[in-house]
C-alpha cells in the first residue's frame, strides 16, 4: 500500500499483470478517439467504454475511480465557463455557447476517463520503463521518477505537520485555520526544496551522470489483447460515424 488511492488501485487491479504497452494502446486509442470523433455519440461511447473497462475487467473500485475523476471535472468546468463567456463592452454569452460548452465538456470528460483508466491500472514503476522503451527522452522519464519518489516523502511531511497543528488546536477557528494552512504550505515547500537540494548534492557527490538504473519487471504483451483493442476501437469509430 502506497497511501495514494489511485496508486493502490493500480497495484490491486486485475490488469496489473498485463503489459504496460497493452494498456497504453487502450488508453491512448481512447484518448485519440475522444479528440477526433464527434461529441455525439463519440465522446459518450469513449467515456462509457473507459468506465466499463475500469470497473469491469480491470476491477478498479468504483469509489476510487469516482473520486479520481472529480479533480479533472473541476478544471473542465472552469474551462467550459471561460470558453462560453464573452468579454467586450460587457460580459455576456459567446455565440453558440451551449454547443461550445457541450463539445468541450464531452471531449474533455471522455479523454480524462481514458487517462484515468491507465492511471488506475498501471503503477508508475511499470509505466516509466515502458516510456523509456518508447524512446521518451531520458530527462523527462528521470524527472518523473524523482517526482514520484519524492511525492510520498512530501505527503508524509504534510500529514505529520498537519497532525501536529491539529493537536495544538490550529484549526479550531476560521482565522487559525487560515494561519495554519499558510504555515503548512510554507513548511512543506521549504522541506521539498531542502530535500531536492540534498538529493542533487548527494547524486553529484557520487558522480552520477546517467539515470538511476533499476531492474524493471518484464511483462509480455498479448497479441490477442492488442488485436481485440484495435477491433474495439475500430468498432467504436464505426458506430459513432454511422449514428452521427
Amino acid at each position: 500500500m502506497t497511501g495514494l488511492a489511485v496508486d493502490d488501485a493500480a497495484w490491486a487491479s486485475a490488469w496489473r499483470p498485463r503489459s504496460p504497452a497493452d494498456k497504453l494502446l487502450v488508453s491512448l486509442g481512447l484518448v485519440v478517439s475522444a479528440l477526433l470523433l464527434p461529441v455525439w455519440p463519440g465522446s459518450l461511447l469513449v467515456g462509457l467504454t473507459a468506465v466499463v473497462l475500469a470497473l469491469g475487467p480491470a476491477r478498479v473500485p468504483a469509489r476510487t475511480f469516482g473520486r479520481a475523476v472529480r479533480v479533472p471535472l473541476a478544471f473542465i468546468a472552469v474551462g467550459a465557463l471561460t470558453a462560453v463567456v464573452q468579454v467586450g463592452d460587457g460580459i455576456g454569452w459567446a455565440p453558440d455557447a451551449a454547443g461550445q460548452a457541450g463539445a468541450l465538456v464531452g471531449h474533455a470528460v471522455a479523454g480524462s476517463a481514458a487517462v484515468l483508466l491507465l492511471a488506475t491500472t498501471t503503477p508508475m514503476s511499470d509505466l516509466l520503463p515502458a516510456l523509456q522503451r518508447l524512446r521518451v527522452p531520458a530527462a523527462v522519464v528521470e524527472v518523473a521518477s524523482v517526482v514520484y519518489r519524492m511525492l510520498f516523502v512530501l505527503l508524509t511531511s504534510l500529514a505529520t505537520i498537519r497532525e501536529a497543528q491539529t493537536a495544538r488546536m490550529g484549526y479550531a477557528t476560521v482565522r487559525s485555520s487560515y494561519r495554519s494552512s499558510g504555515a503548512l504550505a510554507a513548511a512543506v515547500l521549504t522541506r521539498s526544496w531542502d530535500r531536492a537540494r540534498r538529493l542533487q548534492d548527494g547524486l553529484a557527490g557520487r558522480g552520477l551522470e546517467t539515470g538511476l538504473r533499476v531492474l524493471p519487471e518484464t511483462l509480455p504483451s498479448s497479441r490477442r489483447f492488442e488485436a481485440a483493442t484495435v477491433l474495439g476501437l475500430a468498432a467504436l469509430a464505426a458506430v459513432t460515424l454511422v449514428v452521427a
